[in-house]
């Protein structure tokens, strides 16, 4: 998944090398922070969360069914 995560939000970016995805995962939740840089941020939440949402629609598109974990993807900026 981070590397899905990071195929979509890299090209949306203006500085992809800043883009990094931390995983953090529990009995029942599997967290995943996105950081860019600041500047970015814009960008990748887009107007009113659209693209924000649109990443995280693709992202947990594939994630299985018959997993119980809840899935989250956090954005953080450096």
């Amino acid at each position: 998944m981070k590397e899905l995560i990071e195929t979509i939000v890299k090209p949306l970016v203006a500085h992809p090398e800043s883009v990094r995805i931390e995983k953090d995962e529990t009995d029942r939740l599997i967290t995943f922070r996105l950081f860019v840089h600041k500047n970015d941020m814009g960008k990748v939440i887009g107007k009113q969360g659209r693209v924000a949402k649109a990443i995280r629609t693709v992202a947990f598109a594939g994630v299985p069914a018959h997993q119980q974990k809840r899935t989250v993807i956090e954005i953080v900026d450096q």
